[in-house]
């Protein structure tokens, strides 16, 4: 009984501090922010890659102009008029600090691919995402907010 009751106050810090570092990796779900409209567009989920890289895929659609199942019909390549959802559109961030940084993204209303970065803010349930060619202080930004499913 001792050694139980031992165990399960050992335990509960350690699941304590794993949920911690959870949360303080973009690794999840997080949906996706018009930067122009402030209105929510797609479910992404963030996971590692097996080269250790982060990347993300579109999971949900949740409003496009292009209706409820668009393609990347500007798109080129392989991508070329493939369905949005389900889509790889973020890919190749490492950890550098506390942001993840050298990777791609792509945006898939205009097929256009700019150079990435992420970084948490408040507390690891927003991510700022941003997309830029060149330097970084060419481009823009979009907040997504990370999702509790």
């Amino acid at each position: 009984m001792r050694n139980r009751l031992l165990a399960l106050l050992l335990a509960v810090p350690l699941a304590a501090a794993s949920f911690a570092a959870l949360a303080q990796t973009p690794v999840g779900k997080w949906t996706t922010i018009d930067d122009k409209t402030g209105k929510p567009k797609s479910v992404v989920e963030i996971y590692q890659a097996a080269d250790g890289s982060l990347a993300g895929k579109v999971d949900q659609i949740l409003q496009s102009e292009r209706g409820p199942n668009p393609v990347c019909d500007k798109c080129s390549g392989d991508r070329k008029d493939k369905p949005v959802k389900g889509m790889v559109i973020l890919w190749g961030l490492k950890a550098d600090g506390d942001a993840w940084d050298d990777g791609q993204i792509l945006d898939p209303a205009s097929g256009k691919l700019y150079s990435a970065k992420i970084r948490l803010t408040d507390g690891g349930d927003k991510l700022e995402v941003r997309g830029f060619m060149g330097f970084s202080l060419l481009g823009r930004t979009q907040v997504w907010v990370r999702r509790s499913e």
